[in-house]
């Protein structure tokens, strides 16, 4: 199984950290979790498409992790996507996909009936709601949803995949959580997002200590991921969807380290992991991890 950050940021703009976005591949199998700004763009740069997706996985309808849907729809067209892509998503998100739908629905009728392209099947989505504890095979992958805390916003999950002996735990947004600690236990690599709180400081007119207080409460801070990786006895450490985009990755991994004795990767876009060869990858940098 291999897994490549496609976005590493958050709802802050950055050029250097996308939407929240994670493509994972095992023996011919794609899913993308969430599909945040630019995930098409980086699908295309990691040697993928739309068109060879055969899920998309969404933890939760925070816009940031979401954004990216309809250009994925009309990308995946493009590219030749011959069947509706599949959504697989929390309760609820059905009624967002209709809603978005809708509001192209002018733009998809006239692009179908100017454009005469062959097919037009792929110009649409599948939703399938699940619920916390459903376990579905797609392709050569198992995949099992996990309910998270990140309240206010609720259903959230994050999703935790197995195939050929391997295991891939997501965290999607939460505060930290004993569900994902246990269903992640011994995983060969936990992505985990991040929230530097000592790397935001307030800004007047912008972000006041309350509003950098209440984000940082349903976010894992960086004094504690860690220990959810020591707890969950994860084999890897990857950081993502770290708050602010901006952190320095250094200071970060310093800090990750007091709690977690593991190897650590702190996410950068397009960096890849290969958990069968333990192999990370990023800009034509490889390193193998321990273990």
């Amino acid at each position: 199984m291999r897994l490549t950050l496609l976005g590493t940021g958050c709802p802050a703009v950055s050029s250097r950290r996308y939407g929240a976005a994670t493509l994972v591949e095992a023996a011919g199998t794609r899913v993308l979790v969430d599909c945040g700004s630019g995930a098409t763009q980086r699908l295309v740069e990691a040697g993928a498409d739309g068109a060879r997706l055969d899920a998309l996985l969404i933890t939760h309808l925070h816009s940031d992790h979401v954004v990216d849907l309809w250009q994925l729809v009309v990308s995946g067209w493009h590219q030749g996507r011959q069947w509706p892509l599949r959504v697989v998503a929390p309760p609820g998100f059905g009624r967002f996909a209709s809603a978005l739908e809708a509001v192209w629905a002018e733009e998809r009728a006239q692009r179908l009936a100017f454009e005469r392209r062959p097919n037009d099947a792929g110009f649409a989505l599948r939703v399938e709601e699940i619920g916390a504890g459903t376990r579905l095979q797609v392709g050569s992958i198992e995949i099992e949803a996990v309910a998270v805390d990140h309240r206010p916003v609720e259903p959230a999950f994050a999703y935790v995949l197995r195939a050929a002996g391997q295991t891939l735990a997501l965290s999607g947004d939460t505060r930290a959580c004993p569900a994902l600690v246990e269903a992640a236990r011994g995983c060969d690599a936990l992505v985990h997002e991040v929230f530097v709180h000592d790397a935001m400081p307030p800004v007047p007119g912008r972000r006041e200590a309350a509003t950098i207080q209440a984000v940082a409460s349903y976010h894992t801070l960086s004094t504690e991921v860690g220990k959810i990786a020591r707890a969950a006895e994860a084999r890897c450490l990857v950081l993502t969807h770290i708050v602010p985009p901006d952190a320095d990755p250094g200071t970060l991994a310093a800090e990750v380290a007091r709690d977690y004795a593991g190897p650590i990767l702190v996410g950068e876009d397009l960096l890849r992991l290969d958990l069968t060869t333990r192999a990370a990858s990023w800009r034509g940098l490889v390193w193998r991890l321990p273990g």
